[in-house]
């Protein structure tokens, strides 16, 4: 059986898609209520996946361009998996050595997990885009989002089904789907555009590398718009980590539930991202049919106009008054975040030039990296001394001079 570069990645995206909904719709129930982390815990877990992203990602960006994106993505499907039934065993582990406590092993497989995407990010979409072409990812990256919302939907009920029986469990069906997904890709995912440097010495592959590193770096350098994207990336990042971290966190210790329904807590959470996933998945095609998604200029207008409501929905999340009050935000940033994604990397891959892709999109991604490493903290501590509404008001604000370089971009368009 033969699958088409477009089909091989559509799978790809549904199946990370399920994979990481399985893990990540009930994670709160897993962190908070069985292993009882703290806010200051839980911003640690992003900042040590994040730090690791940072020492690597340039690394594998390199080796990626340099010797091929298939061998990449294929490594980092497996390194996840194997990531995720590592931290999904954590509960197991505990007693096995008494200078590891829960905690511990839950940043190691964090660790681990942050390899295996540094080693896929960057390199996927560098694949994709060659095979292709720069016309046609634009629409692809809104259809995968599509699809990818139709597995989110599945992953939610997957998750909270499992989360039933054990809060742990999803982490660890979930790190199979990754480890089944490198064995698809391993043998029907194919590699036909890809130029490989040539080799001057057999034996330099420490120069193979650097010179690749260098040549993304002077793309990088000479094209503003790339500066640009690397501040945004890198605010961006900072606010994310706030907000990502700490909404679960928010809703179960100063909002709460509603206690007239007879819900569980992996429930409410199950419930809250179909609901934000049907939304996204009518946004995303209405997207599909108004964007022209091959014009720079209504990319970054799309961008700048999600920023401001990305600030605005954050906001009014940690002034909520009441859960319904907080529902509509968090579902509204849903809706923000699925449409912002296809968005950013077409944007991205619009400005880049193929032959270093991986490497540039590895920059980048280094970019958001320590923004999360730095910010992270930051928010984290912030919210240890006043409030987690204090976080996530410090993340709406690190979103601010995001608007300032798209309306700098737009006033010179």
């Amino acid at each position: 059986m033969k699958f088409r570069a477009s089909q091989v990645y559509k799978i790809k995206v549904f199946m990370t898609s399920l994979a990481n909904a399985t893990a990540f719709t009930t994670y709160a129930v897993y962190y908070i209520s069985q292993l009882g982390l703290s806010p200051f815990e839980l911003l640690l877990v992003g900042t040590v996946l994040e730090a690791t992203v940072l020492i690597f990602e340039g690394i594998t960006g390199v080796v990626a361009d340099t010797y091929g994106r298939r061998l990449s993505v294929i490594a980092g499907m497996l390194v996840i998996g194997g990531a995720f039934v590592l931290e999904g065993s954590a509960p197991w582990l505990g007693g096995v050595s008494p200078l590891l406590s829960l905690f511990v092993w839950i940043l190691i497989a964090e660790c681990i997990r942050g390899v295996g995407e540094t080693l896929i990010s960057g390199a996927d979409t560098a694949w994709i885009v060659d095979e292709v072409g720069e016309q046609h990812v634009g629409r692809l990256f809104l259809e995968g989002k599509r699809l990818s919302l139709v597995a989110t939907l599945i992953g939610i009920a997957l998750s909270v089904g499992l989360s039933t029986l054990a809060p742990n469990l999803p982490f660890i069906i979930s790190g199979l789907m990754f480890l089944s997904l490198g064995a698809f890709l391993l043998l029907f995912m194919k590699e036909t555009r890809f130029v490989r440097p040539e080799r001057v010495d057999k034996f330099s592959y420490w120069q193979e590398m650097k010179a690749t590193w260098l040549s993304g770096a002077r793309v990088i350098r000479r094209q503003p718009v790339l500066l640009m994207i690397l501040v945004v990336t890198l605010f961006s990042g900072a606010a994310s980590e706030g907000y990502d971290r700490l909404w679960e966190a928010h809703l179960i210790k100063e909002i709460g539930f509603p206690a007239g329904l007879p819900f569980s807590m992996a429930m409410w959470f199950g419930l809250i991202s179909v609901l934000a996933t049907f939304l996204s998945l009518i946004a995303v095609r209405l997207a599909e049919k108004r964007l022209d998604m091959g014009s720079e200029r209504v990319v970054v207008v799309a961008m700048f106009v999600l920023t401001g409501l990305r600030v605005i929905a954050i906001l009014s999340f940690a002034f909520a008054p009441g859960f319904t009050w907080a529902l509509g935000s968090v579902l509204a940033l849903g809706i923000i975040g699925a449409l912002s994604g296809p968005i950013y990397d077409t944007w991205l891959n619009l400005n880049i030039e193929g032959k270093v892709r991986a490497t540039v999109l590895s920059m980048i991604n280094q970019s958001d990296a320590l923004g999360q490493t730095g910010g992270g903290p930051f928010v984290g501590w912030i919210g240890s001394r006043l409030s987690l509404r204090a976080s996530l008001v410090t993340a709406a604000v690190l979103l601010l001079p995001i608007l300032a370089v798209f309306g700098r971009t737009l006033r010179k368009r």
